[in-house]
């Protein structure tokens, strides 16, 4: 069972001045709060997955030919902004050894584009997490609805954390209205809930060498 939350761990990863910051629910027996080594610790135990709108955009483009998906100039695309800070939130989890596994985007280059200029490795174009549009049926458009929960539902592979890059009517369809102000570039991220815990807490995390909030990972991991 997953535990979808709101508010408390949705942060503004690519969309703030702040390069990336990250709100993660992790779950816990206590409602004490967490220290650095612990933030540390379950971002690097892997085991989450990153649900990522795709960065920021040109507002005055759209896409004009939704069915061919190799026509990049018909779409609408990042702009400098989403390339810089997609780098930039790709580099703040390197830095603090945030093991990235197998990452899943839109066939659009925007979610495409943004887990490359992010550095992952191992990403996948997939339908499920493609917006629809008016040229998808009501059909097609919920069973990419399941499809994406059943990718949210899925554990990582042992060790590392999965990442979704898609788009704000998948996160709607998926995950309901109260992600109805979800921007681009913004971040969140799920744990799959254990049987013996039934409290959530919830931490930020941002990049930068001095960030206050997570110490960069040691020789020891």
């Amino acid at each position: 069972m997953l535990k979808l939350l709101r508010g408390a761990f949705i942060a503004a990863a690519l969309t703030t001045g702040l390069s990336a910051m990250l709100a993660i629910a992790v779950s816990t027996g206590s409602s004490a709060a967490a220290s650095d080594q612990e933030i540390a610790l379950v971002l690097r135990a892997g085991g989450l997955v990153i649900v990522l709108r795709h960065g920021a955009t040109f507002p005055d483009q759209a896409d004009t030919d939704p069915l061919n998906f190799d026509n990049i100039a018909a779409q609408r695309n990042l702009n400098d902004k989403g390339k810089t800070l997609a780098k930039q939130f790709g580099d703040a989890l390197r830095q603090v050894g945030v093991p990235v596994g197998k990452v899943y985007t839109s066939k659009y280059n925007r979610g495409y584009e943004t887990a490359v200029l992010a550095g992952f490795k191992n990403i996948e174009k997939t339908a499920d997490l493609t917006e629809g549009g008016p040229v998808v049926s009501p059909n097609e458009k919920n069973r990419r609805a399941e499809a994406f929960r059943a990718l949210l539902a899925t554990l990582p592979q042992p060790g590392t954390d999965t990442v979704l890059v898609t788009h704000y009517p998948n996160i709607i369809a998926a995950l309901g209205k109260d992600w109805f102000d979800v921007k681009e570039g913004e971040a969140s991220i799920f744990r799959r809930r254990m049987a013996a815990t039934n409290c959530w807490r919830a931490f930020k995390w941002m990049n930068g060498p001095a960030s206050p909030l997570l110490p960069a990972r040691s020789d020891n991991g």
